[in-house]
């Protein structure tokens, strides 16, 4: 065996002997066998100089110099911080010298004479040794330059790691660990269970699992709330820890920060976005969600008071979703009668009713892969919002008067202003296609609400209609401007915008003024005062607070002895909008009817 192990070639070699022959016999041998640079010394001094000169792989020293002994060269290596093996020779080897050797720290000791097999075998044996040694100090300085480099690593990462024992105890945790399960800076606490936040109690729970399981729970996602009051959510993963014999040894939990950032929303970056006009908080964040919800294909509902711009909102949805290059179809489901409507939406076959002249196609077909906007979708009939309901689930819908489906790819855009809870509570309104409809919701906010909105807003107005009407109109008064402010606006935006148009016509200098505006705007404080005189008067009434206009919408229905399309007419107004005063005002167009 020991004739396999190589020869230590350059390896640095120091012989110490008083014995001049010993030195050049043992310098011959080791030479001859590769060994090298090999340096000789005839006494305590020159090895002293020797070791301080040079750096050596093993000495051979002689245990008896002239002046000194074997034993004080070795207390002198050792003194000087050299650890490489020192072998002794002796010609008087007994125990006494073996256990002086070995407790100063020689290698081993050789007996004398010495042959060349016995020299050659214990350099062997030494340089060996010091190989394993060095290799062993290289392992641990790696292992502990390792752990340095892992320890910097585990406090200075940004994710949360923690170690966790087999009987639920932390063995470690970085800085971001302590600071998540809010750890105390001097506590010494190691049970998890101490730590009853939303984070302490899902790692106990993983690691519950993981124990007893043995498997990895991966994306874990808990909800936690920071020190400074804010959600931050977290991705937890925990993986079993064995000792590489398949025992084990614990758990590690990795949670991962993975909170969107918080935009921050600078009120006064957007004034404008897709038709719309202000800078007001609820604006702003009207624009963020109609940006987000916009590039995501489901149904959308939009709901707000009238005139606070659904149409609007439905157009600024199609133009920042990936349909925008196709159609974006509207369809007021209150202006059409329940007859029309279906075959507006689903189309129609030659001959399917009287009047049927030629195929129709329905609205549904014209918005192929892009939007179908449904306005006032709160006033369709039991019976359309069934066929609606189908097609919501089914992608598919069949003509009037034809057999075989017909497939779509459309996004559904929806809009009311009616209460859905009370509709649906009283039953004129299906819960199934409620939830269908409002995938997402979109909430205008009343004008009322807005009021740092409104100069802009008039402003805006008065350059469009300006430009319109070619009037060299360019202001308004701060009197006029105040009145725009805090009147309360039961028509919200679209009635802002027709007291501007209707101030731009009745004004012929360059500034609008209070004269330009209705009688309600003007004096609002005196019509309020008049309502509530005329409420104690009839107390057995509920009257609401827009009186005049009540009474016209009313005396005007009865006129028109009932017909809305006629009433509208005699109003200048759409007949939507006819319907959406009546519903506002809560009048009863039966009332009206049975009145005429």
């Amino acid at each position: 065996m020991e004739q396999n192990i190589p020869s230590h070639l350059d390896s640095r070699i120091l012989i110490v002997d008083d014995e001049a022959s010993i030195r050049l016999t043992f310098e011959m041998f080791l030479t001859r066998e590769g060994y090298g640079p090999v340096t000789t010394a005839s006494t305590f001094d020159e090895a002293v100089v020797a070791i301080q000169e040079q750096t050596f792989d093993l000495i051979i020293s002689d245990i008896v110099l002239e002046e000194k002994k074997g034993t004080d060269l070795l207390h002198k290596i050792r003194d000087a911080g050299i650890e490489c093996p020192v072998v002794m020779v002796t010609g008087f080897p007994n125990l006494d010298t073996a256990a002086d050797a070995v407790r100063y720290g020689a290698f081993d000791y050789i007996s004398k004479p010495v042959n060349k097999e016995t020299l050659l075998k214990f350099v062997r044996q030494a340089l060996k040794h010091w190989d394993l040694e060095n290799e062993k100090k290289r392992l641990l300085l790696e292992n502990e330059k390792f752990k340095r480099y892992f320890e910097t690593i585990f406090r200075s990462v940004r994710d949360a790691i923690i170690t966790i024992d087999d009987e639920m105890k932390i063995v470690q945790l970085n800085e971001t660990a302590k600071e998540w399960l809010h750890f105390p800076a001097s506590s010494q606490e190691n049970d998890l269970g101490a730590y009853p936040n939303e984070m302490g109690r899902a790692c106990l729970q993983d690691v519950k699992r993981v124990l007893s399981t043995g498997s990895e729970v991966r994306e874990h996602q808990i909800e936690c709330r920071r020190t400074d009051g804010n959600i931050q959510i977290l991705s937890l993963n925990a993986a079993p820890l064995d000792d590489g014999s398949n025992e084990f040894d614990g758990v590690v939990i990795v949670a991962r920060d993975i909170t969107l950032p918080t935009p921050v929303v600078d009120t006064q970056s957007r004034n404008r976005f897709h038709g719309y006009v202000g800078s007001s908080e609820h604006l702003q964040a009207v624009y963020g969600l109609i940006e987000n919800v916009g590039k995501v294909d489901t149904a959308v509902l939009v709901t707000g008071e009238s005139g606070t711009g659904k149409e609007l909102a439905a157009e600024a949805l199609h133009a920042e979703s990936s349909r925008r290059e196709k159609e974006l179809v509207k369809v007021d489901c209150a202006a059409i009668s329940e007859e029309l409507l279906e075959s507006e939406l689903f189309g129609h076959k030659k001959g399917s009713f009287t009047g049927a002249n030629t195929d129709r196609q329905g609205r549904l077909l014209l918005a192929d892969k892009g939007t179908l906007f449904l306005d006032e979708i709160g006033d369709i009939s039991p019976r359309m919002q069934l066929r609606l309901l189908r097609f919501l689930q089914e992608k598919t819908f069949t003509p009037v008067g034809q057999d075989t489906p017909v497939e779509v790819d459309v996004r559904i855009i929806a809009a009311t202003n009616v209460d859905f809870a009370k509709k649906i509570q009283d039953g004129s309104f299906r819960e199934d296609l409620y939830y269908r409809l409002k995938v997402v919701e979109v909430k205008l906010p009343p004008l009322r609400t807005m009021q740092e909105s409104i100069p802009m807003l008039a402003r805006h107005f008065l350059t469009l209609f300006r430009e319109k009407m070619k009037r060299n109109i360019y202001g308004i008064s701060d009197q006029a401007m105040k009145v725009l402010v805090h009147y309360s606006w039961p028509g919200n935006v679209r009635e802002l915008r027709h007291v501007i148009e209707r101030a731009c016509v009745l004004c012929t200098g360059p500034t609008i003024s209070l004269e330009h505006f209705p009688d309600d705007i003007q004096k609002p404080v005196e019509i309020h005062v008049a309502v509530e005189r005329e409420t104690v008067q009839r107390t057995s009434m509920n009257l609401e607070p827009y009186v005049s206009e009540r009474d016209e919408i009313i005396d005007t229905l009865k006129r028109a002895r009932g017909n809305k399309a006629k009433a509208s007419r005699m109003l200048n107004i759409d007949r939507s909008t006819l319907y959406r005063k009546m519903q506002r005002l809560k009048i009863d167009p039966d009332v009206a009817t049975s009145a005429a």
